[in-house]
């Protein structure tokens, strides 16, 4: 039977239903919205063209399952793999559509302000538990450069007004990080920020803060999830207009504090300017040239920036991805530095939060640092510091920490462990870090108030708190994880490309400083703690399709649980979805889809879906003894020998286990 061309939208889905020619779930959500009339006329038509031109892959793609909260948000694609007439209107000059692709699994409209009424929901229960006294939800907003972005932006702003609250938006584009510090600097409840990091163009998302800066975590998540759940489509109809009325615009004054915040995150600032890093910086068309040229000229010298990628353009034109952590990425940037004669580029993600970087070997050749070495450098360099500076023993302070997650280097255990501090692994994601520091900061004011004070945290110098830290809590020197993410102090709660580009011009700076080059510093690591090796293996599953697949893999191994990966033997293996596991701050570590494993020759790896994209990571690990210099290259060879032959069995092994 054909698939009828006559009748209104919903009796066409009716008749799509029952000739099973879309999935029961895209059916479902598909029918939910072709019922609500309200829906403006674009939206509707758009439905009809899919239904009616039979674009059963785009429905399913479109509608097979409810955008949900992820990694702190949600995030989906903004503009679909098709577009229909009625949704791309007039195209703009950045070639997006004039309105974001319909669906329940989309960015649009809809589902923005579904998750901007649920948040809203939330925090003003919130508010009303901890005070007789009510208070109007604050809220604060930011947003990167994508398509759509600053109009979703709007909408949120606009709807958390008319739902009764204070709503703070930045006037033009801001990092993720600052929109982090902004939270805890006007005291707001929330924050959003819409983005979809170094995602493909064609995406967007909806991050959301609490009130400690933080992306949120299980004391909340699964309130605001069941908040935006409960909220139903025809809800937001009275959203949809935005009136900015009631919108407040930040002031300057709230980027100089940000500014100040992140010279606080430098050791040891003088040296920026004593001797100056030579790098090529480029922001990928995204939000880091907003900050980072003006705090290099603020507290260093300046920077180097590659004009073409200082553009903002959610197209990412002159990139494959708009990711620093693909070599391709600095690609401009290396070739600038080249002709400037430097030896360093540095490049940030679109909301810059992430930052990678390349340095020039003697020979030339450009070696490109990994997430992994970057945060390994930086945590050495200034453990080794704030010892010189007399800030913490030469035999180091049980009290002081350096924060990774579970499938970062191991190397920066080591680091940790042979300068006398400690080193807490916490679940992936950087919400697990900034969680973290908020743990520190509690434990502190109940110390204090065991002995009848209190302290305002965030008016006290970093000196103070400091000295606070050490003596009640633990004090935070560094912490990152692998995915190009790093943090020096706790004034942000969130990985911070705008604070690592300083800092790594610091180290740079420093190296200068003794006449020694990065690469140097990067054998003297291995030479004192070992060879360490990392690589990681992306697995995706695209649509509807995809998704079940994804399901099938990721249960697989808890229900079939590997006791070898090709001709590696499993010596060990950790289920952190069931087995309970407490860490070296008396934390249990929350359960999670997440397995680690120890293999026989002392290589391990990890494996856990994405939490920002429809994949499954693996994370694979190795070390090789190293005894002097001339040793380097052949265990560097060594280990690259046997990550590669471990991401093969990883490969061949999943295959198996999704078909």
């Amino acid at each position: 039977m054909e698939t009828p061309q006559k009748g209104n939208l919903t009796q066409k889905v009716l008749e799509l239903k029952k000739q099973k020619k879309i999935l029961p779930e895209a059916a479902k959500n598909l029918l939910e919205w072709s019922r609500q009339r309200w829906l403006p006329a674009w939206a509707r038509a758009a439905m009809e063209e899919l239904v009616d031109e039979s674009r059963f892959d785009e429905l399913n793609n479109r509608f097979y399952k409810q955008n949900e909260f992820g990694t702190a948000g949600i995030r989906g694609r903004t503009i679909s793999t098709y577009t229909s007439k009625s949704e791309a209107g007039t195209i703009n000059a950045f070639g997006a559509p004039q309105y974001a692709a319909v669906g329940s699994a989309t960015m649009n409209d809809f589902n923005v302000l579904r998750a901007t009424a649920g948040l809203y929901r939330y925090c003003e229960k919130h508010l009303k538990a901890i005070s007789h006294e009510f208070n109007r939800p604050k809220l604060v907003i930011a947003h990167d450069v994508r398509h759509f972005s600053r109009h979703f932006a709007e909408l949120t702003a606009s709807a958390w007004t008319q739902l009764g609250g204070v709503a703070l938006l930045f006037d033009s584009p801001r990092s993720t990080p600052q929109l982090s510090f902004t939270v805890r600097h006007t005291k707001s409840v929330a924050g959003v920020v819409i983005t979809a990091s170094h995602n493909p163009p064609h995406d967007n998302g909806y991050k959301v803060f609490w009130q400690d800066g933080a992306q949120i975590v299980l004391e909340h998540d699964a309130g605001i999830i069941a908040e935006v759940n409960a909220v139903k489509l025809k809800e937001v109809k009275p959203l949809t207009k935005i009136d900015f009325s009631g919108v407040v615009t930040l002031p300057p004054t709230v980027d100089e504090a940000y500014l100040e915040a992140l010279k606080s995150t430098l050791v040891e600032p003088e040296v920026l300017k004593k001797h100056p890093p030579k790098m090529v910086y480029s922001p990928i068309h995204g939000t880091g040239r907003v900050m980072i040229p003006r705090a290099m000229e603020l507290y260093g010298s300046g920077v180097t920036i590659v004009e073409e990628q200082a553009k903002f353009d959610g197209r990412f034109p002159t990139v494959k991805s708009p990711n620093p952590q693909n070599p391709e990425a600095l690609t401009m940037a290396m070739k600038l530095a080249e002709k400037l004669n430097m030896e360093v580029a540095v490049a940030t993600d679109p909301d810059c939060d992430r930052m990678g970087a390349a340095v020039r070997k003697k020979d030339g050749s450009w070696l490109t640092l990994t997430g992994n070495t970057i945060g390994s450098l930086i945590a050495e360099d200034r453990l080794n510091r704030l010892k010189e500076l007399g800030i913490l023993p030469q035999t180091g302070h049980p009290n002081a920490t350096l924060i990774k997650t579970f499938v970062t280097t191991p190397l920066q255990d080591a680091i940790a462990k042979t300068h006398g501090v400690q080193c807490v692994n916490v679940l992936t994601g950087f919400k697990w870090i900034g969680n973290r520091l908020a743990f520190y900061e509690e434990k502190l004011q109940q110390a204090l108030s065991a002995q009848g004070m209190k302290v305002d945290y965030d008016a006290c110098s970093d000196e103070t708190k400091r000295t606070l830290l050490l003596k009640h809590s633990r004090w935070y020197v560094f912490g990152g994880e692998e995915s190009y993410g790093y943090l020096g102090n706790d004034r942000v709660r969130d990985k911070d490309g705008n604070a690592a580009t300083l800092m790594f011009g610091e180290l740079l700076a420093r190296l200068e400083s003794k006449g020694q080059t990065l690469v140097e510093a990067l054998e003297k690591i291995y030479l004192k703690y070992g060879y360490y090796a990392e690589s990681t293996l992306n697995i995706a599953f695209e649509g509807a399709e995809g998704a079940v697949k994804l399901k099938k893999l990721i249960s697989s191994y808890v229900t079939r649980k590997p006791e070898a990966i090709g001709d590696f033997v499993v010596r060990s293996l950790k289920d952190f979805s069931r087995e309970t596991f407490v860490d070296v701050d008396g934390q249990s570590v929350p359960k999670t889809a997440m397995i680690f494993c120890e293999l026989d020759d002392g290589t391990a790896f990890a494996i856990r879906p994405s939490g920002t994209e429809p994949a499954v990571k693996f994370y694979c690990f190795t070390r090789e003894e190293v005894r002097e210099t001339a040793d380097l290259e052949a265990a560097q060879k060594r280990a690259e020998t046997k990550i590669a032959a471990l991401k093969t069995a990883l490969k061949n092994d999943a295959d198996k286990r999704v078909s």
